[in-house]
Order: structure tokens, then sequence, then C-alpha cells
């Protein structure tokens, strides 16, 4: 739950709402697009010269199907909202998140007075920074921020994370709308920051996200980095086959269509990425950093980390260590 300080200005009755609930049946639709548009221009919601911005989602009354020329994400901080995105009904519930690239379609149905959400105007450039802290890891919100920057949107539509009980998500949530909504100082970087750190404690929570159901390809491939993500150190391919109720060899073949890489190359990249965390940010001996992610024999392990990196994993701690 957010901050009662916060809630308590998020709630507010707005002179918009207030029009609403006098009366007023449509959406005021030069506050959002142009008359003869269904697109909701940035322009109009975010400040010249600024890359995000957060408003309270306006309740009381429907918005009928709409695009967006901008990323939004919608953050529930209590009740709850219901949105037809993609042709697809969300119930977005308090505590929950909703991803929308620009090629999406929305409608969203009225709010409730105690339904209070926070919309993010997002600026895909806003992303270049949180890209570079995801790194070099295979996942879909990697793949959301690429599309978004190349305005390409053929990978994954929207995404829904189901992260209520994840408290450090929440807290990072609440840290960033606090800051935009107070303007603090330095704040790009610092928001940059919050939303890279955001990224990377949703990345650890991949299996409560769902995305476009209608992309069943896709929904497999979250299936299987949600597995490897849990189980790099000694997850195998035919128990994840038997989770998903799939035949080990076709399972096989489907992950090498859609990634482009077999399981053992994906188990093989986390592994690695995970014990050049380990070696960068902590005081575990080479062998330790082996060990924990999977490799119980150590030439193997020093071969094909030197073959992916360039260099020793002693050489990299040298390099890159504490």
């Amino acid at each position: 739950m957010i901050t009662q300080v916060l809630y308590q200005e998020l709630k507010k009755i707005t002179e918009e709402e207030q029009y609403y609930l006098t009366g007023g049946k449509d959406i005021q639709k030069a506050r959002y697009m142009s008359q003869n548009s269904n697109i909701i221009d940035a322009g109009k919601l975010l400040e010249k010269g600024k890359l995000i911005q957060v408003r309270p989602h306006t309740r009381f009354v429907h918005f009928p199907r709409h695009t967006h020329n901008y990323i939004e994400v919608i953050y529930m901080c209590s009740g709850s909202t219901r949105h037809i995105v993609n042709d697809t009904e969300i119930l977005l519930e308090e505590g929950e998140l909703l991803f929308l690239n620009q090629s999406v379609t929305q409608e969203i149905f009225p709010a409730g007075e105690g339904d209070i959400a926070v919309n993010f105007i997002i600026l895909p450039e806003f992303f270049y920074y949180v890209l570079q802290l995801i790194g070099n890891e295979q996942n879909l919100l990697k793949e959301f921020v690429i599309d978004c920057l190349t305005d390409k949107n053929d990978t994954v539509g929207y995404m829904h994370f189901k992260v209520a009980d994840v408290l450090p998500i929440q807290n990072l949530v609440e840290n960033l709308i606090w800051s935009i909504w107070n303007k603090q100082p330095n704040k790009r970087s610092m928001n940059q920051i919050t939303m890279g750190l955001l990224f990377l404690q949703l990345i650890n929570h991949m299996d409560r996200m769902e995305a476009n159901e209608a992309n069943q390809d896709q929904k497999l491939i979250i299936d299987v980095l949600g597995y490897i993500e849990e189980h790099y150190r000694d997850g195998e391919l035919t128990e994840l086959a038997k989770m998903l109720h799939y035949d080990a060899y076709w399972l096989s073949k489907e992950i090498k269509k859609q990634t482009g890489k077999n399981y053992t190359d994906l188990v093989q990249t986390k592994r690695l990425n995970q014990a050049t965390y380990l070696l960068e940010n902590t005081a575990m001996s080479v062998l330790e950093v082996g060990m924990a992610v999977g490799y119980d024999n150590q030439s193997y392990f020093h071969r094909i980390f030197q073959k992916r990196f360039g260099m020793t994993p002693k050489k990299y701690r040298d390099n890159n260590g504490k």
C-alpha cells in the first residue's frame, strides 16, 4: 500500500473528475488527443523537455478504445480497474503493474472513487539507462524495452505483473511516484536508476507476469525462462517438459526455434551471468562461485568462462570486483 500522505494527494477529486460527477458523459478529448484522432498524445500530458510524468488515473468515466504515442505503466494503488488490451480483458488489482507499449489498443471502464491508480507517461528514450542496467541477459522485459525504443512493438504488447506481495517492488514503485510527484532534485538520474532497479526486481519475478495470451509461443518462452531463472543450478529439460506437459524432444526443438539457442545454452548464459555478479559483489572464492552457479567441474567452469568473457574468473574479479 502506498504511503498515506501520497495516497491522500492521489485520491483528491480533480476538476476533470468533478465534471464527470456532475453529469459529463464522455472524456474531455482535448485533454488527451487531437479532435480527429484516437491516439493519446504525450505532448498533451508531458511538460516540455520531460521524459516521464505521473498523473492519477481519471475516474468515473469510460475511456473508449485508443492507443498511445508513448509507453504507459499503470500502478494500482488501491481498488481495481478493468481494461481491454488487445482484445484481452485485464483486471488490474491493488499493488499490480501493467506495462503497455505504443502499439497496443486499450479500453478502460469507469473507476470508482476508491479505485486509485497512477499512470506513468514515459517517452522511449527514458529507458536508455534501464537497458544498460538490465545487461545482456535474455528476457521479455529487455525485449519490451528494445521494441519500444525501435518502435518495433511486435514481441510483447503488454505485461501484467501480479506483484502486490513483493515488498521491494512496491517500495521502488512508491519511491518513483514520490520522486516524480514532488519534483525531487536530480530527479532524472534518480528516476532512471529507480526504474532500472525496478526492472531488475521484476526480472526476478517473471513467473508473476502475464502477457499477450494469444501468443502461445511467447507464453512458452516466458515459462521456460522463468524456470531457468529459478532452477539454473540444477534444473533439467526433462523436468521442465514434464512440468509443462510437453514431450522433451519437441520442447527442445521449440526452445531453439523461438530463442535461437538450445536449453543448455540458455542455462549456461544464466549461470555465467550469475557468476559475474558474484565475482563483482561478493567475497566468495572462485571455487565457491563456480559451485554456487552449478559447476562441480571447476576446469570446465574456467574454460567456458574464459571462452565467454575472454579472461579467467580471477582476472574478471581483478578488473571488475570491489
